[in-house]
């Protein structure tokens, strides 16, 4: 599986509200436009780091796990988090961890990291490593 590409999938409850953050809010581009399941317009792949890196699609299954879906990583963490604090995201802070003003916390095993949430609650994460 290691030659293999790897895309995330991530399930959301409503795939017209979803197309709204992921393009207007983290301004990535869709490459792909279509059907899920039963649903005509309920899907779309979105480009990340130059190649198709993450499917979106309706689902009833949206926002039920509080595990991280998947991670950008990044030269400039506070400059994105500044982008995308300007663009409407809220930078997720939990318990027991100390952020910073931003948002951001030092990540185990060194660099930083900072997670945000979309509408239904799917946690995505920046890491860098200074």
């Amino acid at each position: 599986m290691s030659a293999h590409h790897l895309r995330t999938s991530v399930a959301v409850s409503d795939i017209q509200r979803a197309v709204e953050f992921y393009e207007g809010r983290l301004g990535l581009r869709a490459l792909w436009s279509g059907p899920s399941a039963r649903i005509a317009d309920g899907g779309r792949v979105y480009e990340s780091g130059g190649g198709p890196a993450l499917n979106v699609y309706q689902s009833v299954t949206a926002g039920t796990t509080a595990a991280t879906l998947a991670t950008w990583y990044v030269d400039d963490l506070d400059g994105i988090v500044d982008e995308l604090t300007a663009a409407g995201v809220e930078f997720a802070r939990y318990d027991g961890i100390e952020h910073d003003r931003k948002g951001i916390t030092d990540r185990a095993g060194g660099g930083r990291i900072a997670w945000f949430r979309d509408p239904d609650g799917n946690t995505f994460a920046i890491e860098a490593d200074a």
